[in-house]
């Protein structure tokens, strides 16, 4: 940033160390803005913004600067999923095409809705090359997995799916819930905690929106290295088709065209404080009752993902604490479970310390799991603790 510094917000004089840490990646001249928000059981101690959130220096991160949080938006999915599995009216284990007959298609008959949550239905991706403005065509993308063969056998491998997992839960919560994905996580979600959190974005929210760019061209992330080399070297590869078909959403986040519609794993809009705010909602119970909660939380499944190029450990919409891999740990407990966005945004809770935080930036980085400067700054505020 070639402006001033200026960092807004609070801080408890506990956490003085980690404010000092904030300060220290916002001076780095590679970033534009972001924003951190950390709660200690309930109470927030945390709550700090600083830089510039639109493509001039004069536009400055505000108190209600919103960004696009990418796959930080899949556990608020799977908690709207996983409320209406508490009210009987979704079943973990039967199959996707009882509540949606036409999924059955190409062999996914046995498919179960718990094996979407956790990334072992084998449907990362499309294999049919798509235009780019298919993907603002909800009957289009629905009509298109219900026919897709699967890229493995139902349970039978982990394959991440970046972006087919909110159109196949999202047409669940049509069916079931009877409101469009975007209303039923509002009214499930984002309404009982009060949360700054929107899919499917009004002319106004978007003018609050920050504008997402990468402003360094290095690829320090080895996962990251590979899977850029299937899409460049590799375009029908299945982690190449999963990422950019269709063509690259990580580069179209700031058309108007994604802001306003509904995907209900890469495009929910929302800041630091709405992450941190929904995981302690989740720690409170205000979301799931425990029951729901463990099972969302419990491991079903840990394996080298051939979507990301890593090893990865998932609940249910959820992703699980990995301290044996490579930007994988959440930087707190064993037992600390998320989200990472792509760019470097994230969101998480620790249950045995009663911290929920969150992190969002945009200037876009090349991980696939936790971005290091987020989890720098959870380390410091580990030592806080």
């Amino acid at each position: 940033m070639t402006h001033a510094l200026t960092i807004h917000g609070h801080c408890d004089p506990r956490f003085e160390s980690v404010k000092k840490a904030f300060v220290g990646l916002m001076q780095s001249p590679f970033e534009r803005g972001a924003a951190l928000c950390i709660q200690i059981d309930g109470e927030t101690v945390i709550d700090l913004w600083a830089g510039i959130a639109g493509p001039e220096p004069a536009s400055h991160w505000q108190h209600d600067t919103l960004l696009n949080l990418f796959s930080c938006t899949k556990p608020f999915t799977a908690v709207a999923i996983m409320q209406l599995v508490g009210e009987g009216r979704l079943d973990l284990d039967t199959p996707i095409c009882h509540y949606w007959p036409e999924f059955a298609n190409a062999g996914k008959a046995s498919i179960t809705l718990r094996q979407v949550l956790c990334h072992r239905a084998g449907l990362p991706a499309l294999r049919t090359p798509l235009a780019p403005e298919t993907l603002y065509d909800w009957d289009t993308m629905t009509g298109l997995i219900a026919g897709e063969q699967p890229w493995a056998d139902a349970g039978k491998r982990q394959t991440y799916s970046p972006l087919l997992f909110g159109w196949i839960l999202g047409e669940l919560l049509r069916r079931v819930d009877g409101l469009s994905p975007a209303q039923s996580i509002h009214q499930r979600v984002a309404m009982p905690l009060g949360l700054d959190f929107h899919i499917g974005l009004d002319d106004a929210t978007i003018a609050r929106c920050a504008y997402m760019a990468r402003t360094k061209d290095d690829v320090d992330d080895e996962a990251f290295g590979r899977v850029l080399q299937y899409v460049l070297t590799e375009p029908n590869a299945m982690s190449s088709l999963a990422f950019a078909n269709p063509p690259m959403v990580l580069g179209r986040s700031n058309e108007a065209g994604w802001k306003r519609m509904t995907q209900p794993a890469a495009n929910g809009h929302g800041n630091a404080r709405s992450l941190a705010q929904f995981y302690a909602g989740l720690l409170d119970g205000r979301l799931l009752e425990s029951p729901l909660l463990n099972e969302m939380l419990r491991e079903h499944s840990a394996e080298y993902d051939p979507t990301i190029q890593t090893p990865t450990r998932f609940g249910l919409g959820i992703m699980l604490n990995q301290s044996d891999v490579a930007n994988g740990s959440y930087g707190m407990g064993p037992e600390a479970f998320g989200h990472m966005g792509a760019g470097g945004t994230i969101g998480f809770a620790d249950p045995e310390r009663g911290v929920a935080f969150g992190f969002a930036c945009n200037t876009i980085g090349s991980y696939v799991l936790m971005d290091p400067r987020a989890r720098g700054l959870a380390n410091v505020a580990m030592g806080c603790l």
